[in-house]
């Protein structure tokens, strides 16, 4: 059993996690040579986190326990209703060796928010970020220490509860697993290519936007699909109203030619915590940020007037993609080029891996 002192900001006491070591973990030699080359979500490390919750019960039975295969009842509400989150978050290992993250606080509260929108219960922060904790002292090995490298940590959470009736389950379960991930650009960063959708929506007002559930990125597919059949890397979504909402999985960023940062921001838009990191580092170098409705019409005119200088996206993965290209049905508007998504890119990720002093206190030590 392995526990943390009492939360002194919530007076939680800390969960008690039964740990059960995996006895045919990866060999050092294999590890090694998954972490050669990791790729991303293709190898998982040798344990997971998993936490039960019930009406009656609340919180309980927490285990660290071999990765492996989760068992469920063909009427788990989750196979049948959807109601189901997530959440991404990275480790870094630091030149001393040690292991931080990365703001998890600000994961801890959106995956509350999460589970609020999906009628699901919400897991404290403290034990959220107990969860993560946990899995590296098991897993601390599997962090890996190449350029821009990482552990990718997935929390997830789910109804288990057999029962066909529709309402929130009343049993569900709180996991966390880990797969180590290798540079997102190999050979550096490069501008993607973007595809307009106009068919398709990912969410809609009133809807689950706002909350990172797996079935706002089923509703992606297809139209990420149409993306890559018209050559393009990545689809961005409109709203109703035909303002710019986001890629599939990533913030969108306009930068115009006074300084000013505009970023769409509206009920069905995934609160970034990439996106509101790269904004304060933005502050901190004067510049003025705005978040509001941008139409697909004062993209394309400010594009091709100058009045926008450049288009960048943002996310847990990449971190910073600059956009090259937007193509449409009928048209292929070519992006402006500039310099401030790669510094500002640059400038954050020193901050995570421990190259670049933390103003902010962002980092959270996970092996200490």
């Amino acid at each position: 059993m392995t526990t943390i002192d009492t939360d002194p900001d919530t007076g939680l006491d800390p969960l008690e996690f039964a740990v059960t070591r995996n006895l045919t973990a990866k060999s050092n030699a294999d590890r090694d040579a998954i972490l050669a080359s990791p790729g991303f979500g293709q190898s998982f490390t040798d344990h997971m986190v998993d936490i039960c919750w019930s009406v009656r019960g609340g919180w309980h039975r927490p285990r660290v326990s071999p990765y492996g295969p989760i068992s469920l009842d063909p009427a788990a509400a989750v196979l049948h209703y959807g109601q189901e989150i997530f959440e991404g978050i990275k480790a870094y290992r630091h030149a001393d060796g040690s292991v931080h993250t990365f703001r998890p606080d600000q994961n801890g509260r959106r995956l509350q928010r999460s589970a609020r929108r999906l009628a699901l219960p919400e897991l404290p922060v403290p034990y959220f970020l107990q969860s993560l904790r946990e899995l590296i002292a098991v897993d601390g090995a599997w962090v890996p220490s190449g350029a821009d490298q990482s552990l990718y940590l997935r929390p997830f959470m789910f109804a288990k509860e057999a029962f066909l009736g529709v309402r929130p389950a009343h049993k569900v379960a709180y996991y966390l697993i880990a797969s180590p991930a290798g540079a997102y650009f190999k050979g550096g960063v490069k501008p993607v290519s973007i595809w307009l959708s106009e068919d398709y929506s990912r969410a809609g007002k009133g809807g689950t936007g706002a909350a990172k559930t797996g079935g706002n990125y089923a509703a992606s597919l297809l139209p990420q699909s149409e993306a890559y059949e018209n050559e393009c890397d990545q689809v961005v979504f409109l709203d109703q109203d035909r303002n710019v909402e986001e890629l599939g999985g990533m913030n969108v960023v306009f930068v115009y030619k006074d300084g000013t940062i505009v970023t769409p921001q509206s009920d069905s838009i995934l609160e970034g915590i990439t996106r509101d990191s790269l904004l304060q580092l933005a502050r901190d170098r004067g510049h003025h940020v705005e978040g509001r409705n941008v139409s697909l019409t004062e993209w394309r005119e400010g594009v091709a007037s100058g009045d926008i200088v450049e288009v960048f996206a943002c996310g847990t993965a990449a971190v910073v993609t600059p956009i090259g290209t937007l193509k449409g049905r009928d048209f292929i508007d070519e992006q402006p080029s500039g310099t401030l998504a790669l510094e500002l890119r640059e400038e954050l990720t020193n901050i995570q891996y421990g190259r670049a002093e933390d103003k902010h206190g962002w980092l959270y030590r996970l092996d200490a």
